[in-house]
């Protein structure tokens, strides 16, 4: 397959004009493409404008949740995990997270919204396409939004405009060869803006399995998680109160009786992912091998989440709630692997070929959840200076997380960072120093943002969203080796603020067609 042909990916033409293979795309333009000229179609159409991909393993890989480990018989998964964890341009292509499959699974996203939303215009844009109208814009957008997230530097007001963007294809493609460009960053968050906000009103709840859907819960959701990252806190104080109510406390998730179950197997992952959770708004399955990096299994050993920052940083680090233990979850853990997590990141293997041993693995994530937002909204309380509404959304989320065990004051959050050393490798703490283009107040504000930070990277363990906080804080982040137990014997690489690999680097077949690659420090 002659890849220079295509500037951004084969698979928005594939979606788009509803064809069977690179090959036959590239031999000619086919003529029987997909009639979507009922809402009903349209509706399952847009189905496939939810990526089937997640970059979760790859940003747990990438951020500070990783370490390596110097023990023979502790392996690593191959050449996507060796490069992903040093931070290295990812050549690696036939695995689920590797940046290529991000890349053309979020394209592919955005070619079915594309197509979608030509389909909608071509049949009049009439009342009755409006619903999925709204859903076409929010599935682009937040395709868009984990294109930025993984393959673009973190937003600033103050930067965006010097940083690039990637392509915001807004129509669907039709010829071999279109020509892409990549545009500023902050280009490429006003149109996301732009489709958000155009999208929200039309957004209905009418679907069979609405956890897999756009709903006005998850759309309000997503609104408020951007626009916390595009730093417009009122709105997303105003988005995510639409979703929490007057008693965000009634919305969160049972941990609890989530903490009950047992941590073998998959019942707690399938549990964590189950539609009938109050708090989980969308659902996305995946292809994906997370499971098994994340979860009970001697796979994936070498470079992992193990013992010292579990001690020192999260899950059983001490926060100003008191020992981080104490939210009562169980932290698997076995001598002879490295790995301590929370088993929650569900593993499923679908064989193609039982025989041979071959298939696909999945897994599943609650990409936009009642919980992430409420942290959301604290995070945005905080940078708009209103710390008490900050603190209580923050305890609340303590309360719900420990099961009423456990609670925070502000006169605990600033006694406990200000009692607790900055970071560094050798000597790690919870407490890590922000280096941001934004001023943050010392005493109140950073040390709010610290525990938000601290509880959200306890929360989200495993799924990616620290990456995301380590690149819009400017936090600091390096590459140790460790033993077998918790004793740092090297540290082999820094990620400073201005590192320009905090930008994933694009796939190489995208670089080769033509679109610029993210620069890189000499």
């Amino acid at each position: 397959m002659n890849i220079r042909k295509i500037y951004i990916y084969v698979s928005i033409a594939a979606v788009t004009l509803g064809i069977s293979s690179c090959d036959d795309y590239l031999d000619k333009l086919p003529d029987n493409r997909m009639e979507l000229n009922s809402k009903e179609k349209v509706q399952q159409f847009l189905v496939s404008a939810y990526p089937d991909h997640n970059p979760a393993l790859l940003a747990e890989m990438y951020s500070d949740n990783s370490d390596e480990f110097k023990v023979t018989s502790w392996t690593s998964a191959g050449r996507f995990q060796d490069q992903a964890y040093a931070w290295a341009d990812i050549t690696e292509i036939s695995e689920s997270e590797t940046p290529q499959e991000i890349w053309n699974s979020l394209y592919k996203a955005m070619g079915t919204a594309n197509t979608a939303l030509k389909a909608i215009r071509d049949n009049g844009d009439t009342d009755d396409y409006q619903p999925s109208k709204g859903e076409a814009l929010l599935c682009r957008a937040y395709a868009a939004f984990q294109l930025a997230n993984t393959f673009c530097m973190a937003y600033d007001a103050t930067t965006a405009e010097k940083y690039m963007g990637v392509p915001y294809p807004t129509e669907p493609e039709t010829k071999v060869g279109t020509t892409y460009k990549r545009g500023t960053l902050a280009a490429f968050y006003d149109q996301i803006n732009r489709d958000i906000e155009e999208g929200l009103p039309l957004i209905t709840d009418n679907y069979s399995r609405p956890k897999y859907h756009f709903t006005r819960n998850s759309a309000y959701a997503f609104a408020a998680l951007f626009n916390l990252y595009y730093q417009k806190y009122d709105k997303a104080v105003t988005y995510a109160t639409r979703v929490l109510g007057s008693d965000a406390s009634s919305k969160l998730r049972d941990w609890k009786a989530f903490n009950a179950l047992t941590v073998n197997g998959q019942v707690a992952p399938n549990n964590y992912v189950n539609i009938s959770s109050q708090a989980n708004l969308l659902l996305q399955t995946v292809f994906s091998e997370a499971g098994a990096y994340l979860g009970p299994y001697g796979y994936a050993n070498k470079y992992a989440h193990g013992q010292l920052l579990s001690e020192k940083e999260d899950l059983q680090s001490q926060g100003p709630w008191g020992n981080s233990a104490g939210f009562g979850y169980t932290v698997w853990h076995n001598n002879s692997i490295a790995k301590y997590f929370i088993n929650k990141i569900p593993y499923a293997f679908e064989y193609t070929d039982v025989q041979a041993g071959i298939g696909y693995a999945h897994s599943a994530y609650p990409v936009l959840t009642t919980d992430l937002t409420l942290l959301v909204r604290a995070e945005a309380n905080a940078m708009l200076g209103k710390y008490a509404d900050a603190v209580n959304d923050l305890n609340t989320e303590v309360q719900a997380y420990s099961g009423g065990r456990l609670s925070v004051t502000l006169a605990d959050i600033q006694s406990f960072y200000s009692g607790i050393d900055y970071y560094t490798p050798t000597a790690p703490t919870p407490k890590k120093k922000f280096n941001t283009a934004f001023s943050i107040e010392s005493t109140t504000q950073e040390p709010i943002l610290q525990a938000i930070l601290q509880l959200r990277r306890i929360m989200t363990l495993g799924e990616g969203w620290r990456l995301q906080d380590v690149k819009r804080y400017g936090i600091v982040i390096y590459r140790r080796t460790l033993n077998g137990s918790r004793k740092v014997i090297a540290v082999t690489d820094t990620m400073k603020v201005d590192d320009l690999r905090r930008a994933i680097q694009l796939p190489q077949d995208v670089i080769t067609a033509g679109l610029p690659a993210n620069p890189r420090n000499k």
